[in-house]
């Protein structure tokens, strides 16, 4: 499964001159924690976020005040002085390509510590929006919708593998696959299947013998 299957199109994004307090807004109105700031062609600037704004109202520590009193400037003085998505905002921003695969998304939100990432075409123009609830609901797939993605997707577009040498069940999320011939067919095939979201567990069973 590619991100451009589960990602959402219809995007809300503010400019870097939306003033914070309407980012605050925004993002309250509709219930969501973060959103893109783009330029006027659509290229994704940054992304500013709940915590951005929650800078804004972050009591500084005894030291920094005092720092500030002498002159000094601590690195988390720009963002709470920021009055506009484009000071406040993250950037650059993380994103990802519409043809990358689900794990690949799953990986860059746990290793980055993001919620969600915007979407961009070769041109950098965002095209949508996927989200860790995104990668929730995709793991709700049926026995079905995997059993059709190893057949298709994983043996005959990505392995090369012919779907009618192997026998495959799917019961609750749970794999058997028999048929792979050799101990580096077997490995290959699990590993990938292992990355077909909504799958449980994989068995790989050598094709018993006559």
């Amino acid at each position: 499964m590619r991100v451009a299957e589960l990602m959402t199109p219809d995007v809300l994004t503010v400019t870097p001159e939306t003033p914070l307090k309407d980012v605050a807004e925004l993002l309250s109105a509709r219930g969501i924690s973060g959103a893109p700031v783009v330029d006027e062609a659509g290229r994704v600037l940054g992304v500013v976020s709940e915590a951005d704004i929650l800078a804004k109202e972050r009591r500084p520590p005894k030291q920094a005040r005092l720092g500030r009193l002498l002159g000094h400037t601590e690195p988390g003085d720009a963002k709470a002085a920021a009055r506009t998505a484009g000071e406040a905002m993250t950037a650059p921003a993380l994103t990802i390509a519409p043809d990358r695969r689900v794990d690949a998304v799953a990986a860059v939100m746990l290793d980055r510590g993001v919620n969600r990432l915007p979407v961009v075409g070769r041109d950098g123009a965002l095209v949508g929006i996927v989200t860790r609830a995104d990668l929730v609901r995709a793991f709700v797939h049926t026995d079905e919708q995997i059993e059709r993605e190893i057949r298709e997707d994983v043996f005959l577009h990505e392995l090369w593998l012919d779907p009618a040498d192997f026998d495959l069940t799917v019961r609750n999320g749970e794999v058997t696959i028999t048929g792979p011939r050799t101990d580096g067919e077997r490995e290959l095939i699990e590993r990938r299947i292992r990355l077909v979201p909504g799958v449980v567990s994989v068995a790989v069973r050598e094709t018993a013998s006559a």
